[in-house]
């Protein structure tokens, strides 16, 4: 029995469409600007440029969304709806061909973000975890088993905030791929189970304010609301 210095954090975890299980989460990966009207919206350009990520903490999700409080110390905080991926297995140097067979299941998430500290960070050329990976940034839905739904390559992605469209687009309208994203990133991290692969999001993302109620929908997935309290 381990005897451990202080008592250990609960694990992360994600409920399973369907089933009385959880999924446990490991960590956190998000793949930057991968569709190109996203990436023409925020400067850059859209070209198949190889594909970069950056990380949130697995203590950043949030399972279900619900009623969050307000985040601390911004003013300009922004939604992103995305399609995440779940897998059940990992690797290094995974084939785009075998990728697939590594995945468990896919949801909905939204990666918040406070956009005036990640532009801040970005003007002084450091790094903008905090911009991005900071408490409760990452609600996300119950995990649809590949099983239940396949692997979704197309479909609507979309966002509502207060019932009005922000944001709509297609799974197919992604520059990497699912299964290039998972091949990709092997090559840079061993994957393992339990990680989660946020795949980017679509244009029309915006400020996000007190009070406002989030609606995250992805065809053949499911949905998620966020509201935030005043």
């Amino acid at each position: 029995m381990t005897n451990y210095a202080i008592p250990p954090a609960p694990p992360v975890t994600l409920p399973i469409d369907g089933t009385d299980a959880v999924f446990p989460v490991l960590r956190v990966f998000c793949v930057g600007r991968n569709y190109a009207d996203h990436a023409v919206e925020m400067g850059h350009d859209p070209d198949r440029e190889p594909p970069f990520f950056f990380m949130k903490p697995a203590t950043a999700v949030v399972p279900n969304g619900g009623r969050l409080p307000f985040p601390v110390a911004t003013d300009d905080l922004h939604h992103e709806i995305e399609l995440v991926v779940a897998l059940s297995s990992g690797g290094e140097a995974i084939s785009v061909e075998r990728a697939l067979e590594h995945v468990f299941g896919y949801a909905v998430g939204l990666d918040m973000t406070r956009r005036d500290i990640q532009a801040k960070a970005k003007e002084l050329g450091r790094p903008w975890d905090m911009g991005k990976g900071f408490d409760r940034s990452a609600p996300i839905g119950a995990l649809c088993t590949a099983d239940a739904v396949g692997h979704p390559s197309t479909g609507a992605i979309c966002l509502r905030v207060n019932g009005s469209v922000r944001q709509e687009g297609d799974l197919g309208q992604q520059i990497w791929k699912v299964p290039e994203t998972i091949a990709y990133l092997s090559t840079l991290v061993e994957l393992r189970p339990g990680d989660l692969i946020m795949t980017g999001t679509p244009s029309g993302v915006g400020r996000v304010v007190p009070g406002d109620v989030l609606e995250g929908h992805v065809d053949a997935v499911g949905d998620l609301r966020v509201e935030y309290a005043r």
